[in-house]
């Protein structure tokens, strides 16, 4: 399940760096937990959806990977993204 233009634009607009930046590693964790977020939600009523459980897993180990990354070069940036996704340590 794909997440809606202007959703994806919204959670790009309040993580990115500069005026252009779409791939830097904290819009890549924001986009990435966005879309976790909707898939759990999708769980809730279809919980037989195994083939789409396998991808959101997928997401959710790019995001930790991505997250592990953040802390190793800016730990600072890690911590303020850390807070504003309220996701746990």
């Amino acid at each position: 399940m794909a997440i809606l233009k202007e959703k994806k634009t919204d959670v790009i607009n309040r993580f990115k760096t500069h005026a252009k930046d779409t791939g830097s590693a904290p819009v890549q964790i924001a986009v990435l937990s966005e879309q976790i977020n909707q898939l759990n939600d999708h769980f809730k009523s279809h919980k037989k959806d195994h083939h789409s459980r396998r991808g959101m897993l997928m997401l959710i180990g790019k995001r930790r990977r991505l997250l592990e990354y953040l802390q190793k070069i800016d730990p600072k940036k890690y911590e303020e993204t850390i807070n504003k996704l309220d996701l746990r340590k």
